[in-house]
């Protein structure tokens, strides 16, 4: 049986999930809810899991594309005959963009391209603190 792992993580917390050969999938070019005045108090302390969090990050221009880039290296690494594939989804603090974008390709591997086999979705730092931002 084939394998999906998907997992979500947080760059800013310098312990970066290991795999070999991965499909990573960088999510901060998408809308950060901390970032965002407008949402701030309404979304930060909630997570990529909030369907309002998830919808926020997913309606940023460029999201889709993102999950179909990632749909599309996870098909060409199962077309290898490959059992096993790990995705890495990533952002700063791991909350918000990297597991509303993990949540959303494990949807559609599981629902909209009815994927055979196990997806496993992990969220290694969603109860972590959210991060300050590292100044430059």
């Amino acid at each position: 049986m084939t394998t999906i792992r998907i997992t979500s993580y947080g760059t800013g917390h310098d312990d970066d999930p290991a795999a070999t050969d991965p499909v990573v999938v960088d999510t901060t070019s998408l809308h950060n809810p901390p970032d965002d005045p407008a949402v701030r108090a309404q979304l930060t302390q909630k997570t990529g899991r909030d369907i309002e969090v998830a919808r926020y990050v997913m309606a940023t221009p460029g999201a889709d594309r993102l999950v179909e880039t990632a749909m599309q290296q996870i098909r060409d690494r199962l077309g290898e005959g490959r059992h096993q594939v790990d995705v890495h989804v990533s952002c700063f603090g791991g909350r918000h963009r990297s597991v509303a974008v993990a949540l959303e390709l494990a949807f559609r591997l599981r629902v909209l391209h009815a994927f055979d086999g196990e997806v496993h979705v992990t969220h290694r730092h969603i109860a972590r603190p959210i991060l300050p931002r590292r100044s430059a």
